[in-house]
């Protein structure tokens, strides 16, 4: 996770395919990033779709708030997080791992 001129980049890897979406779904200590967790299938832009909305509905913002600026076609992507601030997007993820 960085901060970025224009918000926040998250790395995640995708896990597509399950059977319910979850994030976060775990870190990943060996690629040094958060995981997700996906319903869509890697065809046919289905599981970007799910990240993008799953991170929406995380985040509560708009999937149009959200770019996949890297890794479109891989397991391994970077996300924009559009006009939101790195302590914002952390203290986010601190609540879901430790609770309010």
């Amino acid at each position: 996770m960085a901060s970025a001129p224009s918000g926040v980049l998250l790395r995640l890897h995708v896990v597509p395919g399950s059977s319910k979406a979850m994030f976060p779904a775990g870190y990943n200590e060996w690629r040094r990033c958060l995981e997700i967790k996906v319903a869509g299938e890697a065809k046919d832009n289905k599981a970007n779709e799910d990240v993008l909305a799953t991170l929406a509905g995380f985040f509560h913002c708009s999937s149009k708030d959200l770019r996949i600026v890297s890794g479109e076609k891989s397991r391994e992507k970077t996300v924009l997080l559009v006009n939101m601030r790195l302590d914002a997007v952390l203290k986010k993820l601190e609540e879901r791992v430790h609770g309010p």
